[in-house]
């Protein structure tokens, strides 16, 4: 009875009526021209990943003179160099440029601003799409993850710029071909609308996707990694994507395990300092 009656009483204050209707009035009758924007994703995306790769970075710079951060490095002794790490926010900023947010511009052509909702999504409806797209994502790269490992035209002419670094930072992430770029943002944009997401859920999935995927390439497993707070190993988590970047034909899912462990190519992290 005293489950029912918790149940009942969280249905009725998260479920039905939105503890995020505050949030979402100020942000739809304060800036609703901005938030209708088709750069208005874009941005939030890049400057989220910015901002949020500056902390890793942050670490890799000190390195060793900070040895409580420092012992949570994956692979101790490489650290990227500021070659390293100018060249990737180049390649980074050169794909924003170039070609995001011309194609964010262009899709005023098929699907022009749509009014802002007045209702708010529940908690509930926020974090069950965030953990949807999360899941519809990872299955999708986790096919084309594969698929450019296995067919070598792809890997070489759309992938291989991505594996230059065998021990990955957190600027890594998004040194990508176009290609895989626009196909990445591709998925991004077009699974919200597919699960019928909230303009809301939409973004705080975007933001979501770029912090986990920003520490999967980290380079670090701290104690409050995703991975060690999602128990049972469901989530791969920066260690096992480190094995990926070490032993390419393994871990190709980006966040979750389930995948990689269905058809065989999971792979459990280990590494021996050279002496």
């Amino acid at each position: 009875m005293l489950l029912i009656y918790l149940g009942e009483t969280i249905w009725k204050n998260y479920g039905r009526e939105s503890v995020l209707q505050p949030v979402w009035d100020y942000m739809r009758l304060h800036h609703s021209d901005t938030l209708r924007s088709p750069l208005f994703p874009v941005i939030l995306s890049v400057s989220s990943y910015f901002f949020l790769c500056l902390p890793y970075l942050l670490c890799d710079i000190i390195g060793e003179k900070w040895p409580a951060v420092y012992r949570y490095k994956i692979q101790p002794g490489k650290l990227p160099t500021g070659s390293m790490i100018l060249r990737c926010a180049g390649i980074t900023l050169r794909n924003h440029i170039f070609l995001v947010f011309p194609a964010a511009v262009a899709q005023w052509a098929w699907r022009p601003p749509i009014p802002l909702p007045e209702q708010a999504p529940t908690l509930l409806e926020l974090v069950s799409g965030m953990v949807g797209n999360l899941l519809l994502f990872d299955l999708q790269y986790f096919i084309w993850h594969l698929l450019h490992h296995k067919i070598r035209w792809l890997y070489v002419t759309f992938h291989a710029i991505h594996h230059e670094f065998s021990a990955p930072f957190a600027l890594a992430t998004q040194c990508l071909g176009g290609w895989e770029l626009v196909t990445v943002g591709f998925w991004t944009t077009l699974n919200p609308v597919l699960l019928r997401c909230h303009l809301l859920t939409t973004w705080a999935f975007m933001v979501a996707h770029v912090y986990v995927s920003v520490e999967d390439h980290c380079g670090y497993d701290f104690p409050w990694s995703t991975s060690r707070l999602i128990p049972f190993g469901v989530y791969g988590g920066p260690s096992k994507h480190d094995v990926h970047h070490q032993k390419p034909h393994t871990n190709f899912a980006p966040h979750f395990s389930h995948w990689d462990k269905m058809f065989g190519t999971h792979a459990d992290f280990s590494y021996v300092k050279v002496q």
